[in-house]
């Protein structure tokens, strides 16, 4: 690493911005790049406009960058049709210079598990959003073997954090804790589920930048211990001293809204990570990187205060 060298990351959603944070805290000269151009980002941090879809615009936002990070989405009823090229633009962008690609992807590509969720398991989605995830991976990993781009994956589960609003628990559990409520999820809130924190993924994801190991594989990013939503929404409940309330969403009722609700249609979709057991194993990357997570009370308590300076 020398002092001139630039991390590309594409999107500033929740994740990019992590990952925009990761970087500066080791001293990475960081470059953003959105739709818009616009970004709340410290002194410094240079934020440029592109559509990552253009041929021409991804090669002329990717110059000069030795790390891309493709932290960009889409919206969740749009995945199909705007994945996939989003995907291709990144991959010719960072392989026209030469850049590393690292991809932040969930878990949808796997499907229904029985047991522990590891990387070696096979790309088995029943759903249309895990079969574009699977879809554009092994469009990733396919070009990596191709001698197109250098590129790897890093995985996290369903993740909560500063910024994350649009989550198993997003607003809809923070949000409610502070002011009291019940919090609203789905599923069973007995099961064991593994719940990432935003900055554990951003540092997992930077950690995979930089190795070269790394290169060619899919990773599962650290999360601290896996606990039952309940336990875990009881410890926000305990951080804001309230009295701890849950709402869930039974099956029949989610069935009920997806038949008016494009969004409900899609979370009907992937009710299955929270009807059984979903606890992901990253000792891969723990016995080649180490683990260094975020215990949950620390996480809960900067989510939080996230939360509180930003009322919605």
């Amino acid at each position: 690493m020398t002092d001139n060298e630039l991390d590309l990351v594409i999107g500033t959603g929740p994740l990019g911005m992590a990952v925009m944070r990761e970087l500066l805290s080791r001293g990475m000269r960081v470059r953003l790049m959105n739709r818009s151009g616009h970004a709340h980002v410290p002194e410094g941090v240079e934020v440029v406009k592109g559509d990552i879809t253009a041929s021409a615009g991804a090669r002329e936002v990717c110059q000069g960058a030795t790390v891309v990070y493709h932290c960009a989405n889409a919206p969740y009823t749009e995945w199909p049709q705007r994945l996939s090229p989003i995907m291709d633009g990144i991959i010719q962008g960072a392989g026209a210079i030469g850049a590393k690609l690292v991809y932040g992807d969930n878990l949808y590509m796997y499907g229904p598990v029985s047991g522990q969720i590891r990387e070696d398991l096979p790309y088995a989605a029943t759903g249309r959003k895990g079969h574009v995830r699977a879809q554009i991976a092994s469009t990733l990993m396919e070009a990596h073997k191709s001698g197109k781009v250098r590129a790897t994956i890093g995985r996290a589960s369903d993740f909560f954090g500063p910024g994350v609003v649009v989550s198993a628990v997003g607003e809809k559990v923070f949000a409610p804790a502070l002011a009291g409520k019940a919090a609203n999820i789905l599923g069973d809130p007995d099961l064991p589920h593994t719940y990432t924190f935003i900055d554990d993924f951003a540092k997992g994801l930077v950690t995979l930048g930089q190795h070269e190991k790394a290169l060619g594989q899919g990773w599962h990013v650290p999360s601290a211990e896996t606990l039952p939503t309940r336990q875990f929404i009881e410890l926000i409940f305990e951080e804001v001293g309230k009295t701890p309330k849950i709402r869930t969403a039974p099956s029949w009722l989610v069935s009920l809204l997806a038949l008016f609700s494009p969004m409900m249609r899609e979370l009907k979709e992937m009710l299955y990570e929270f009807e059984e057991p979903f606890i992901v194993d990253h000792s891969k990357y723990e016995r080649a990187f180490g683990s260094d997570t975020t215990p949950h009370r620390e996480a809960i308590r900067q989510t939080l205060e996230w939360f509180r300076e930003n009322p919605r």
